[in-house]
Formats: structure tokens, sequence, C-alpha cells
């Protein structure tokens, strides 16, 4: 079928790219606006619903706002797609650019930053007071097309800079605050191999950095055939597991398949915990690397049915989960259940609360990231335990629970 874009020339084309970029835009500002009314209108309504119970004290104050917010998140993130985290994040810069941020915002609308950039403002101001962050919002975004210019990199350099120059001991403070946000983490990528992230110090960070650069520089001035970032990447895992040589590290891998997927069949995937899906040929590598030649990888093989897909089901008495059932069922979910979010598992929650008649068992418990469990027992403190699993899906906008919040048991093999 033919495309009306198809007979348009390169420069028409060029023009309507740039016209749909500006579109974007000014549909992430518009989305803004709607998200902070949406939310003011939400906190209001709680309030003017509290009535007496405002005079319970400020702890009661403060919690129920809280139950207000995990709401707020919970339904603007079914709304948007993402994660409840992603929507507070999305809400708190919304809410700042539309207050603290005018030029900005009007970038925005404009079509001369895009929601990231426009973000990075956000981002960068964000240790700073409403009026100071007002005197930076003019200093770097005053003139729409100047700043249309800047790469993303100057841009930050940009703002960091005002914000500097604005109050430099609010930015030395935010700095010294910093050090103690300090993490690692891993994330899947492209074909079975994973990011490994370090958020460290920056004198760490570069001092850590260049200590590999001069180990793989110096192994391959003595003649090592790998590449540099091949020997900068086994020298750091060499490091870290202690052991002479990167794949000699122990570990203990997590594998789900089905017994066509270890025997022979390519057509189905395993699921490798903190992971996910990987090929049946390098599944049937890992396996076979666990019991033969000098290995010392562990690999915990659990079968799934080979047409349900399902693990082995377990049912326990406990009101809290054992932890062989709450292992069972962070391998069978991978992920937080909450939808659009794929955050790491930290709580395994009962679908159906305890209180409604819900049993900790295998069908009826879900693995969830540690902000979506406290939001939903946020949601649920206010408006009431959820539906049982299986309930019809409620539209967007009502006052009842979110039916369809929350996925299914995950299938990992079929």
């Amino acid at each position: 079928m033919s495309r009306p874009a198809q007979s348009l020339n390169d420069d028409e084309r060029l023009r309507r790219i740039r016209a749909l970029e500006g579109l974007k835009s000014a549909a992430a500002a518009a989305q803004a606006e709607l998200a902070v009314d949406f939310a003011a209108s939400q906190v209001s309504e709680a309030e003017s619903g509290a009535g007496a119970g405002a005079s319970d004290g400020l702890d009661s104050v403060r919690r129920r706002r809280r139950q207000v917010e995990a709401r707020i998140a919970i339904r603007l993130g079914e709304a948007r797609r993402e994660s409840p985290h992603s929507a507070r994040v999305f809400l708190r810069s919304a809410r700042t650019l539309t207050a603290d941020l005018p030029l900005t915002f009007a970038a925005l609308q404009s079509g001369h930053l895009s929601e990231y950039r426009a973000a990075i403002v956000v981002r960068e101001t964000a240790c700073l007071d409403p009026e100071d962050r007002a005197h930076v919002d003019r200093a770097v975004c005053a003139d729409a097309e100047s700043v249309a210019g800047l790469g993303n990199r100057r841009l930050e350099a940009a703002v960091k800079t005002a914000a500097y120059r604005t109050d430099p001991k609010v930015v030395v403070a935010r700095a010294a605050y910093a050090v103690n946000e300090r993490r690692v983490s891993v994330r899947p990528a492209p074909d079975t191999m994973v990011w490994l992230t370090a958020l460290l110090p920056v004198a760490q960070g570069v001092a850590a950095y260049a200590a590999l650069v001069k180990n793989a520089d110096s192994a391959r001035a003595t003649g090592d055939p790998r590449g540099r970032g091949q020997l900068m990447a086994d020298t750091l895992v060499e490091r870290l597991t202690g052991q002479a040589s990167a794949p000699d590290v122990p570990v203990e891998l997590n594998l789900v398949m089905t017994d066509r997927t270890l025997l022979a069949s390519d057509s189905e995937p395993a699921v490798l915990q903190g992971y996910g899906p990987i090929p049946a040929e390098v599944a049937r590598g890992l396996a076979a690397a666990s019991v033969v030649g000098g290995s010392r990888t562990w690999v915990r093989r659990l079968y799934t049915h080979p047409e349900s897909g399902q693990l082995v089901a377990m049912d326990s008495r406990a009101r809290l989960f054992p932890p062989q059932l709450a292992k069972l069922i962070t391998l069978r979910d991978q992920t937080c259940r909450t939808a659009h979010c794929d955050a790491p598992i930290r709580h395994i929650d009962h679908v159906l609360p305890v209180a409604r008649g819900g049993e900790t068992s295998f069908d009826n418990g879900q693995g969830l990231c540690e902000f979506c469990n406290q939001a939903k027992e946020a949601f649920d403190s206010l408006h009431g335990a959820g539906p049982p699993s299986g309930a019809p899906p409620d539209p967007v906008g009502t006052r009842s629970y979110p039916a369809d919040l929350y996925f299914p048991p995950l299938r990992v093999a079929s």
C-alpha cells in the first residue's frame, strides 16, 4: 500500500520531521500541565473528603498525604503506560516545570526543547529553592533559539554553571550528599550480555577507570591478543571476584526451561533469573558447563510444563511466604509484576490480601519492587483492598481499584 509521504521531496520530508518534533514537545508540555492539574484535583478531593480526620494529628495528615500521592502515581502511571515510580518522577518534573521554570516550559511548548532536554534543566536545578531556580531559568532559557542550538552536554554544563553562580553553597552541599547515593546496578543488554553500572564519587570513578586502562595497555604491550575493552572487562571481573581468570568465577545460576529446551528444541528460549529470556543453545551450554570440565558454575535447573509453561506450585498456611516459595515466585515472575514496571523484585506480595481470604500460595503470590508494593499498600489503605486476580479491568479514571494494574503470573515458556 502506498503512503502519501512517498510523493514528497526530501526538503518537505525534513520540514515535516521538524514539525513533528515540535508537536512531540508541545504534547509533552500539555501532558505535564494535565498531570499537574490531575494531581491538584486529587489532593483537593482527598482533603475535602478527610473532614474531621484532619484533626487526628500531624502523623495522620502525613500518612493520608502519602496515600493520596501513591494513588496519584498508580493512576497516572496507568494513563502513561509506565510504572508508578516513573509516573511519580514525571509528576515531580512537571510540577517544577510549570511552577518554577516558566521559560524552560515555554521552550518545551514551542518545540525549542525536547522533553528530555527540559528534564535536564529540572534535574540540575533540583537543589535550588524556587526563587533561585527561576533565576537559572532566566539565565539559560531566556533566548529559546540559542538554547535550542546547545547539545545535551553543553546545556547541562550551562545549567550547572548558572546554578553554581546562583547559590554555590547549596550546589556544594548537594555534591557532598550525592556521595551517599553511590551504588552498583545490573541491567540486561542485547545478545545475552549485561550492563554492570557503578555510580561513584568522581575521583573514585575516574581512578578506577584509569587503573583498568593502564592494566589493559600493559597487557597489550606484552602481546595479549584481546582488545582494550575486552581486557578492561576481564580485569574488572577478576579484581571484583578475586579469581585468576574471568571465566573461572564461581556462580549459581537459576535457569528456567522445559525439557525440550534442554534436550533438543531451539524454538523455545529459557529464562535466566536476573536477565530474562536466553537462546536455547546458550541455556544448554550453561547447563553443560555445570557438570563437565573444571568450571565452578552451579546451575539450578527449574523445569516448566511443556504445555502450560508453569513451574511446579507450592502452598503454605503461613501468612508470610516461606523462603523457598518466595524464591519460586521470584523465579516465575523475574521482574516486578506491576504493569509497565520491570524493576527487580524486592517483595513477595499477596494478589488477594490475606484479610480478604487470600492464600499464601504460588498462584496468589506476586513479585513486586519496593516502590510498587508500598504504593499498592497505600492505595489499599485509602480505598480498600483490590479485587481477586482475574477481575475485569477497570477503565482508567474510575475511583475503584485498577484491577489491571498487575500482570497475571508470568508463563516462562509455552
